[in-house]
């Protein structure tokens, strides 16, 4: 009588997770989500004028036992004679103590057009599989499946949440649209906007769309030694502040700040949050994030952030560690006359 109550007390929040939960679910978020171009809207997809391929990895609530776990890679190139962006995405994700484990995989497009002098507008599609199943179900045993003549022998079959351990496969298909000048930009991008049902039992439940908009303005700070290289060039020195603001079912988050650029340096402050407009009476404060990164003359950018946790968790959550990698690849049409004049002014991480 006592197991079956325990046990009883232990399922009846995993029900409620895997049955209604994730009606409120959201998608994994970076720190760094320029880092992430293609995860953050996939008008970016292309937006280099390069190859380019790059890895992402976040490690959040690492002092807790119900941490999450992402991993994302990346590739993409421009078209110019279709003035056309492609690119492919995957992403692993691994969220909390229940182990819900999702996995991605997305093909991306967009279009590049010129709309004024220096002015460019993008729009991008992605189409995507996801596959979503909980890996701690395998470890549940329910009071039925304890033989009571036999009670440390086999386990009997459960009929408790019939169909609870199969994952889920899922089909989403996402939207973005990007317009950039010489210093301005802004994106606006709508994930999921089929929202495929996710149940891991009879029933629905929908994948919210997930909504944002980022923009930002470059500020330029005048410039620096000479570069080490044959162009003779200046170092660049400029300043980014940057919004992105985004909304999934019944959340929202803002994230406002400023990234410094001191070529190859950058340094990343910002704060996340929407203080005035509290989640289920709880105030929805989540982080400051301090960010560290260089661009290198090869092509490579490097960066890591972390969050420092201001919500109820607190610091001893351990908050967040993000780690960002990306190469931009030889073009094998680098003397090709381009038919853009303007570099995309948004940061890199």
């Amino acid at each position: 009588m006592q197991r079956s109550y325990l046990l009883r007390l232990f399922l009846i929040p995993l029900i409620l997770i895997i049955g209604t939960g994730f009606l409120s679910a959201q998608d994994p978020q970076y720190s760094q989500y320029y880092a992430a171009p293609l995860y953050l809207n996939p008008a970016f997809t292309g937006s280099e004028l390069m190859p380019r391929i790059g890895a992402n990895y976040r490690n959040q609530w690492p002092g807790l036992d119900a941490q999450f776990t992402t991993f994302s890679a990346y590739f993409d190139t421009y078209l110019d004679d279709y003035n056309s962006g492609v690119g492919f995405l995957v992403m692993n994700d691994v969220e909390g103590g229940a182990k819900l484990h999702s996995f991605t995989a997305a093909a991306l497009y967009s279009y590049e057009l010129r709309v004024g002098e220096n002015a460019y507008f993008r729009p991008g599609f992605q189409a995507a599989y996801i596959r979503r199943d909980i890996g701690y179900y395998d470890n549940l045993i329910f009071a039925n499946q304890i033989d009571q003549s036999d009670p440390f022998g086999p386990l009997l079959p459960s009929t408790d949440l019939l169909g609870a351990g199969e994952p889920v496969n899922l089909l989403s298909l996402s939207f973005g649209g990007l317009f950039f000048t010489n210093n301005f930009w802004l994106g606006v991008s709508a994930h999921h906007v089929n929202e495929p049902n996710q149940s891991f039992i009879d029933g629905v439940s929908r994948l919210p769309t997930k909504f944002s908009v980022h923009t930002g303005f470059r500020i330029a700070l005048g410039t620096g030694g000479y570069r080490r290289d044959f162009t003779h060039l200046r170092k660049e020195r400029y300043l980014l502040p940057t919004i992105n603001y985004k909304r999934q079912g019944p959340f929202e988050q803002l994230d406002v700040g400023a990234y410094l650029h001191m070529e190859p340096l950058n340094l990343g402050l910002w704060y996340r949050g929407l203080p005035y407009k509290p989640v289920e009476q709880q105030s929805n404060r989540d982080a400051i994030v301090f960010m560290v990164g260089f661009n290198l003359p090869t092509g490579m950018s490097l960066g890591y952030s972390f969050d420092y946790t201001v919500s109820q968790l607190g610091i001893q959550s351990g908050g967040a560690h993000e780690v960002s990698v990306a190469f931009l690849l030889a073009d094998r049409n680098q003397s090709k006359t381009r038919k853009r004049d303007t570099l995309l002014p948004c940061p890199k991480f």
